[in-house]
């Protein structure tokens, strides 16, 4: 008998249970791993997105339920009000006077601690505290400082001679007054993110620069800064992501929640309630305008990280960088 009947007469060997078992637990886990984080992300941000979709074309109230299809409707008359538009402005407003100074701050705590201060780890906790505390204390606290009357802020500009500031009346001094609730809350959170990237960053540039007479201001934006250029980016799009969804610092700012008399401080976020739920109940045009939020959060963030990354494209490597601050 030759050896190729042999091998044909051969019985095919079958895996058991435990060997099957075993390799789809070797296929199959990875994606288990992860199941969890996407499983959640369809419940909690996916679905919420398309059914908000879904009821941004429809004719949706609070006690009628859905209504007739209306199509981009609810969109039109979204942009044809004014109401919207002021909103805008002022969550655009509000924004810029908190993400810019809070990342200048931010960067500069981080640097601070990143240096040989004593009882490192208790600054390194004591920036945190403000993130711990709950938006609500945080709010109250503010708007009792920044009161037209009897405020903290107030007591200080008049002491010195200076009139006081209508920090309710005045759009653009309710804007400072909300954007320094949020500076207050987020810079340690950020620096603390700023600092575990500046940690990151290898000593032996730094100890060549010293050795070559670099000071510390040149070691700093010749090395430290573009090292943190990846960590920039993440803290610039985390910001105008939480921004441009500012919520609770504008409500709590004053006893109605409703954005000031004239709106001075309203926000996008607060006029989605209002139009969901205390004006009239309109869910349709609600969601047409968490749409229109979605977007401009999309597109704002989309030119953030193309300016950060054609900024992050011009730099030069380290080597060359560590050569030209020691150079000068």
């Amino acid at each position: 008998m030759s050896n190729r009947s042999v091998a044909t007469d051969r019985p095919v060997r079958r895996l058991g249970f435990g060997q099957q078992l075993g390799r789809w637990d070797v296929k199959l886990s990875p994606y288990l791993y992860v199941s969890p984080f996407f499983i959640l992300f369809a419940v909690t941000g996916l679905f919420p997105l398309l059914y908000t979709a879904y009821v941004s074309v429809h004719e949706w109230s609070l006690i009628g339920g859905e209504g007739d299809f209306v199509g981009l409707e609810n969109f039109a008359f979204t942009l044809q009000n004014p109401i919207f538009w002021t909103a805008l402005r002022n969550t655009v407003s509000i924004f810029l006077l908190s993400t810019v100074p809070q990342l200048v701050l931010a960067i500069t705590i981080a640097a601070v601690l990143d240096t040989n201060l004593r009882a490192k780890t208790f600054w390194r906790m004591g920036v945190l505290v403000p993130y711990v505390l709950t938006p609500v204390a945080v709010s109250l606290v503010f708007s009792f400082m920044f009161a037209d009357r009897l405020g903290i802020i107030n007591n200080l500009i008049e002491s010195v001679g200076l009139p006081p500031v209508a920090w309710h009346s005045d759009a653009f001094a309710s804007h400072i007054a909300i954007a320094t609730m949020v500076n207050f809350r987020w810079t340690g959170y950020n620096a603390l993110i700023l600092l575990a990237a500046m940690q990151a960053v290898p000593r032996d540039y730094h100890e060549a620069a010293m050795i070559d007479g670099a000071n510390a201001v040149r070691r700093f934006f010749s090395i430290t800064i573009p090292s943190l250029r990846p960590t920039i980016i993440f803290v610039v799009i985390t910001s105008t992501i939480g921004g441009l969804q500012i919520f609770d610092e504008p409500t709590l700012y004053d006893q109605y929640g409703r954005g000031g008399n004239d709106k001075q401080w309203l926000t996008i976020t607060m006029l989605i309630q209002n139009t969901g739920w205390r004006e009239n109940g309109n869910f349709g045009r609600a969601a047409a305008i968490a749409w229109l939020l979605f977007l401009i959060i999309l597109l704002i963030g989309l030119i953030n990280l193309a300016i950060t990354r054609s900024i992050s494209g011009t730099g030069v490597p380290r080597s060359r960088r560590v050569r030209k601050a020691v150079s000068r």
